[in-house]
């Protein structure tokens, strides 16, 4: 058995090869993820939506996130390639430093192995603080649905150059103050390429264009199972596919391939 870790996506980066990320939320489908060849699981607060039925990830708990954290985990146990892991922190679970270790801990102890925090500049204290206590953080940044009532919806961000300006800011301060990867969502391509090209770190991007280092999609809207309007970067990789596992390896092969995203998955230039 073998284990993606963080150096295995800076090799991954350094050697120009893409890798998938998807989000998992219980054993089954977290194992199989696994199997089916992705690299990485989000255990994101998304759950909120997709498994509880709320109208937004604001409802999440500690407590929620710590479950769902421990289900994937033991999921992907018996695996020959266990992804790495990564936990969304909740809303206003980083209030503070001091809260956001406790709640990180929380999370790392469940299973996870690096923690994803959503918010810019204002964030790289906190960053800094994890970091220097062992636990790796994935900065989220462009549209953060956690603060979507702030941002005026679920819109693409960075569309002017000052916004864009900000993102690119804030990604290389919370990179300076020690997160190890960057997750950047519903940008204009140029924007995720700008960023991707910037960073020493990976980046994985979800509406951020074709050049970032990685991709990831939300699992229930790639298996077209998620009712709504759909967002231009979704997929539905069950399409004509003979079952789960086939959507899942064909999403990480076309990640990989660099097919997907295809021009019409993708925000501006």
């Amino acid at each position: 058995m073998s284990q993606i870790t963080l150096s295995t996506l800076d090799g991954a980066k350094a050697e120009g090869r893409r890798f998938a990320m998807l989000t998992a939320y219980d054993a089954s489908f977290a194992q199989a993820a696994a199997r089916s060849g992705i690299e990485t699981l989000l255990i994101g607060d998304s759950l909120g939506m997709v498994a509880q039925g709320h109208g937004s990830t604001l409802p999440v708990t500690m407590a929620d996130m710590a479950y769902h954290t421990a289900c994937v985990a033991r999921g992907v146990e018996s695996c020959e390639q266990r992804p790495l892991l990564v936990a969304d922190l909740p809303f206003a679970a980083a209030n503070t430093s001091v809260d956001a270790a406790a709640n990180a801990a929380r999370l790392m102890q469940a299973g996870a192995n690096a923690i994803k925090i959503e918010g810019g500049a204002w964030l790289a204290e906190t960053v800094r603080h994890l970091s220097e206590r062992g636990i790796p953080v994935c900065a989220h940044l462009g549209l953060t649905p956690q603060s979507a009532d702030m941002l005026g919806g679920y819109r693409l961000q960075g569309r002017d150059e000052a916004a864009a300006a900000r993102i690119r800011a804030d990604a290389a301060l919370l990179e300076e103050a020690g997160a190890r990867l960057v997750l950047l969502e519903c940008v204009p391509s140029g924007l995720g390429e700008a960023v991707t090209q910037a960073a020493r770190v990976p980046v994985i991007g979800i509406g951020a264009g074709p050049a970032t280092d990685a991709q990831v999609l939300v699992m229930h809207d790639m298996l077209g199972v998620t009712s709504g309007r759909k967002a231009r970067f979704v997929k539905d990789y069950l399409a004509g596919r003979g079952g789960i596992s086939d959507a899942f390896r064909a999403f990480a092969e076309e990640v990989r391939s660099g097919a997907y995203p295809a021009p019409e998955h993708c925000y501006g230039a």
